[in-house]
């Protein structure tokens, strides 16, 4: 079934990494903003007291960037375990600033062995169409973009890309079991952090659905239609032109996906999101496997049936479940994460 699902679809071929990434940001999100010419970080040591009776400590960093000659600052949030050894760790590109929140269970994380480098993407730049304020304001003083210029989830990618550099100067990080995560339209913005940064060993999607993990073509709820009208600053200018005429972009969101190859990528669907449409999320995963393959990998595996509730499929580079109810980043998501991410580690340690 899914196999001749995604024959109808007719999409095209996901070409080499760079190529993939260039056209994306050239046709979709837009350029990143460069690399900052320098960078130093302020810590705030131990904000919450007694965080999780003791058995992690949570900093607040500010962290400064010079972009030619303008300088950009945005805070975010560290939460370690004290117990000594090298911790795993997500970056989390998040709603809130709350340490924990509800979109972020920290103590669960903590328990489970995970640090957290998390920070409130409002913090970087509104999410709207002011092009003036916090990073978008550095890029465009004007607040006038160029036509294949950054729209805000490549600027929130950007940002989970310099927390990633401040968790490179901690020596009590695993880098090699780096994870960057977001929900919704973070969700989005965690897969192209990732597809643009291979410092980044996993990548969690959920419920991203349209212009995320979802595959466009024969979509079911939002379309680009709908999501470039309500949110076309998240987006370069020039996916407007793909208004309405779907089929005939040269991409699709499982370039997105398998330009993280062979790195490991999870995306999570919920029953009930049909706006995101889990059917073409799991397709997007299936579609992305011919990256992995080509390196040697294996991408999506979960036979040929559309997953039911409950179900999850981690036995490859690329996993993918289903649980029960609504756009939500849950415990529950969180759990699956957790569960893809140690097995991969395990068999990884097993080689």
């Amino acid at each position: 079934m899914l196999v001749t699902e995604l024959k109808k679809r007719n999409l095209p071929p996901i070409p080499a990494r760079d190529e993939a990434i260039d056209l994306l940001c050239r046709e979709e999100y837009g350029y990143l903003p460069p690399t900052p010419d320098a960078i130093s970080f302020a810590v705030e040591r131990n904000v919450i007291r007694s965080f999780c009776a003791g058995a992690a400590t949570v900093d607040r960093i500010t962290a400064s960037c010079v972009i030619g000659e303008t300088s950009f600052s945005f805070p975010f949030y560290v939460t370690l375990p004290t117990k000594e050894g090298k911790h795993p760790f997500f970056v989390m590109i998040n709603f809130r600033r709350d340490v924990p929140d509800r979109y972020m269970p920290s103590e669960e994380l903590i328990d489970s062995g995970f640090a957290v480098l998390s920070f409130s993407y409002t913090d970087v730049t509104s999410d709207d169409g002011d092009f003036t304020n916090g990073l978008a304001g550095v890029l465009y003083p004007d607040g006038v973009r160029g036509s294949r210029d950054a729209g805000k989830i490549a600027m929130w990618a950007w940002a989970a890309q310099r927390v990633m550099d401040y968790a490179e100067t901690l020596d009590c990080l695993d880098l090699s079991c780096s994870v960057v995560c977001g929900h919704s339209r973070l969700g989005k913005t965690a897969l192209l952090a990732a597809a643009t940064d291979e410092r980044f060993a996993y990548a969690y999607s959920n419920d991203s659905g349209c212009s995320g993990a979802a595959i466009t073509r024969g979509k079911e709820g939002e379309r680009v239609r709908d999501i470039c009208q309500r949110f076309p600053y998240w987006f370069c200018e020039n996916y407007q032109k793909y208004i309405d005429r779907e089929d005939e972009m040269p991409f699709d969101q499982h370039w997105l996906i398998g330009a993280i190859a062979p790195r490991s990528v999870c995306v999570g669907s919920a029953t009930e999101d049909r706006w995101a449409d889990p059917h073409a999320e799991q397709l997007s995963c299936l579609a992305a496997s011919e990256a992995y393959e080509r390196l040697g990998r294996q991408g999506f595996v979960g036979g040929n049936a559309f997953a039911v509730e409950g179900e999850s499929f981690f036995e490859g580079q690329i996993g993918y479940h289903l649980r029960r109810g609504l756009h939500y980043f849950s415990r529950h998501d969180w759990h699956r994460l957790i569960a893809f991410v140690q097995r991969k580690e395990n068999e990884k340690n097993k080689k």
